[in-house]
């Protein structure tokens, strides 16, 4: 097995993205992809990476392959890299650890132990979703940093003409709408209006890894998991997240 991307920096911003909510996880590589599906250790949220066969200048992958990983770990290393350096990743000959190289100004090589991760596959929850807007990365980040002046959760909703984050708490209160015409506002489609609450921090660890113009995808249903994804270079990742179930 051997992978090689010509710069590492997509790589590298996927992993911390990752990283942030789940300790280890098995990465799954076949023929047409890397892949990681994991939950975090509480449970309520759920991660979904896809880095296309396509996206490396070498894809050596002899059939179906796991890699368990501390992921934290990983991510502490894989910074190490310069953002134009190679990334290599390749199985050490007793297929006790993964080799990493990064070459640029210098070569430099780790290696990173495998863990055994006997992890069952996580399929992803099957919502039929009410709302799907699109929109700036920034506008969401934002609206996540003005709610952590009032509260620890947040309600995200989409009616028919705007995405809104909503905070209150004895502090106060926060209403961040973004409608139809605001530059930050890419595209809504809603067939009945929705929002949920949710932990502020996880919300925040998920949107860590896209850049401010980068589009973020929200889909959203009363009282269900919020579905949050957006690319980083050619890696796709999508965020699961449960809800705070307010007792009437």
């Amino acid at each position: 097995m051997k992978l090689v991307l010509e710069k590492a920096a997509d790589f590298q911003k996927s992993i911390s993205a990752i990283s942030v909510l789940i300790d280890e996880a098995e990465f799954i590589l076949d023929e047409n992809a890397l892949l990681l599906k994991a939950t975090d250790p509480s449970q309520i949220s759920m991660v979904d990476f896809r880095l296309e066969k396509s996206a490396f200048k070498e894809y050596d992958v002899d059939g179906k392959m796991k890699l368990g990983l501390d992921l934290d770990y990983l991510n502490q290393v894989v910074s190490r890299a310069k953002s134009d350096d190679a990334l290599s990743l390749e199985l050490s000959e007793d297929k006790s650890r993964l080799l990493i190289e990064f070459s640029g100004v210098s070569t430099r090589k780790f290696q990173v132990p495998l863990i055994d991760i006997s992890a069952a596959e996580l399929p992803n929850p099957k919502i039929d979703f009410d709302a799907e807007v699109i929109l700036k990365a920034a506008v969401l980040q934002d609206a996540l940093k003005d709610a952590a002046l009032i509260s620890t959760h947040v309600s995200l909703g989409v009616d028919s003409d705007k995405f809104f984050v909503k905070a209150t708490s004895s502090k106060g209160a926060l209403d961040n709408e973004t409608g139809k015409g605001d530059k930050g506002l890419v595209e809504l489609k809603a067939s009945q209006p929705a929002s949920s609450m949710f932990p502020l921090d996880y919300l925040q660890d998920m949107m860590k890894g896209p850049g401010s113009d980068s589009n973020v995808c929200i889909k959203l249903k009363k009282d269900a998991p919020v579905e949050i994804s957006y690319k980083i270079g050619k890696a796709s990742l999508t965020f699961f997240l449960a809800p705070r179930i307010e007792s009437e």
